[in-house]
Protein backbone atom coordinates (compact mmCIF):
# COMPACT_ATOMS: atom_id res chain seq x y z
CA UNK A 1 0.00 0.00 0.00
CA UNK A 2 1.15 3.28 -0.32
CA UNK A 3 1.44 4.35 3.33
CA UNK A 4 -2.54 4.27 3.93
CA UNK A 5 -3.51 1.72 6.78
CA UNK A 6 -6.44 -0.14 6.21
CA UNK A 7 -9.00 2.29 9.05
CA UNK A 8 -8.21 4.83 6.64
CA UNK A 9 -8.49 3.36 3.00
CA UNK A 10 -11.80 4.37 1.70
CA UNK A 11 -13.38 2.28 -0.95
CA UNK A 12 -12.49 4.85 -3.97
CA UNK A 13 -8.71 4.90 -2.16
CA UNK A 14 -9.07 0.95 -2.23
CA UNK A 15 -10.63 0.94 -6.07
CA UNK A 16 -7.51 3.42 -6.98
CA UNK A 17 -4.94 1.34 -5.78
CA UNK A 18 -6.12 -1.73 -8.01
CA UNK A 19 -6.34 0.56 -10.70
CA UNK A 20 -2.94 1.78 -10.42
CA UNK A 21 -1.73 -1.53 -9.93
CA UNK A 22 -3.37 -3.08 -12.92
CA UNK A 23 -1.85 -0.15 -15.28
CA UNK A 24 0.93 -1.59 -14.22
CA UNK A 25 0.55 -4.61 -15.86
CA UNK A 26 -0.54 -2.96 -18.78
CA UNK A 27 -4.79 -3.12 -17.73
CA UNK A 28 -6.83 -0.28 -18.57
CA UNK A 29 -9.71 -0.02 -16.13
CA UNK A 30 -11.66 3.15 -14.56
CA UNK A 31 -12.78 3.63 -11.36
CA UNK A 32 -16.29 4.25 -10.76
CA UNK A 33 -17.69 5.60 -7.11
CA UNK A 34 -21.26 5.50 -5.45
CA UNK A 35 -23.76 4.46 -2.59
CA UNK A 36 -20.46 3.84 -0.20
CA UNK A 37 -18.79 1.42 -2.60
CA UNK A 38 -16.13 2.03 -5.64
CA UNK A 39 -16.18 -0.01 -8.77
CA UNK A 40 -13.10 -1.11 -11.19
CA UNK A 41 -14.71 -1.80 -14.73
CA UNK A 42 -11.88 -3.95 -15.93
CA UNK A 43 -13.45 -6.05 -19.02
CA UNK A 44 -16.52 -7.32 -20.67
CA UNK A 45 -17.66 -9.71 -17.29
CA UNK A 46 -14.95 -8.13 -15.34
CA UNK A 47 -15.68 -5.43 -12.01
CA UNK A 48 -14.19 -5.54 -9.06
CA UNK A 49 -16.31 -4.63 -6.11
CA UNK A 50 -14.41 -2.31 -3.43
CA UNK A 51 -16.04 -2.11 -0.26
CA UNK A 52 -14.96 -2.03 3.43
CA UNK A 53 -11.96 -4.47 3.44
CA UNK A 54 -11.91 -6.01 0.26
CA UNK A 55 -12.46 -6.99 -3.62
CA UNK A 56 -14.29 -9.26 -5.12
CA UNK A 57 -15.33 -10.10 -8.49
CA UNK A 58 -17.12 -12.55 -10.10
CA UNK A 59 -15.27 -15.66 -11.35
CA UNK A 60 -18.17 -17.83 -13.19
CA UNK A 61 -20.93 -19.61 -12.53
CA UNK A 62 -21.81 -22.61 -10.79
CA UNK A 63 -24.65 -24.39 -12.65
CA UNK A 64 -25.34 -26.77 -10.15
CA UNK A 65 -26.70 -24.20 -7.43
CA UNK A 66 -27.77 -22.04 -9.93
CA UNK A 67 -25.96 -18.64 -9.43
CA UNK A 68 -22.57 -16.88 -10.33
CA UNK A 69 -19.01 -17.74 -7.91
CA UNK A 70 -17.14 -15.12 -6.47
CA UNK A 71 -13.39 -14.30 -5.74
CA UNK A 72 -12.39 -12.03 -3.00
CA UNK A 73 -8.98 -10.41 -1.57
CA UNK A 74 -8.24 -7.84 1.50
CA UNK A 75 -7.61 -4.64 0.00
CA UNK A 76 -4.69 -4.06 2.04
CA UNK A 77 -2.78 -6.14 -0.54
CA UNK A 78 -3.42 -4.39 -3.74
CA UNK A 79 -0.57 -6.13 -5.99
CA UNK A 80 -1.48 -9.15 -5.05
CA UNK A 81 -5.06 -8.85 -5.48
CA UNK A 82 -3.77 -7.43 -9.04
CA UNK A 83 -2.43 -10.34 -10.15
CA UNK A 84 -5.86 -12.41 -9.58
CA UNK A 85 -7.78 -9.91 -11.21
CA UNK A 86 -5.41 -10.30 -14.08
CA UNK A 87 -5.65 -13.56 -14.57
CA UNK A 88 -9.11 -13.46 -14.84
CA UNK A 89 -8.97 -10.82 -17.71
CA UNK A 90 -6.84 -13.07 -19.75
CA UNK A 91 -9.10 -15.39 -19.20
CA UNK A 92 -12.17 -13.36 -20.53
CA UNK A 93 -10.17 -11.85 -23.48
CA UNK A 94 -9.99 -15.27 -25.05
CA UNK A 95 -14.15 -15.36 -24.69
CA UNK A 96 -14.01 -11.66 -25.68
CA UNK A 97 -11.70 -10.67 -28.20
CA UNK A 98 -11.05 -6.54 -28.37
CA UNK A 99 -11.61 -7.36 -32.30
CA UNK A 100 -15.35 -9.04 -31.74
CA UNK A 101 -15.74 -5.93 -29.39
CA UNK A 102 -14.98 -3.24 -31.69
CA UNK A 103 -17.07 -5.35 -34.42
CA UNK A 104 -19.89 -5.18 -31.82
CA UNK A 105 -19.78 -1.54 -31.01
CA UNK A 106 -19.41 -0.41 -34.74
CA UNK A 107 -22.58 -1.61 -35.51
CA UNK A 108 -21.26 -4.60 -37.04
CA UNK A 109 -23.04 -7.98 -36.84
CA UNK A 110 -20.29 -10.36 -35.21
Amino acid sequence: MTGMDLAALTPVDAAEELRAELERLDITADVHDGYGLALVSVWVGLVVWCKDDRYWWRTGWDARRQRFTYAWHPAIEPVRAARRVAFRYAELRKVHPPSELLAGACGDPA
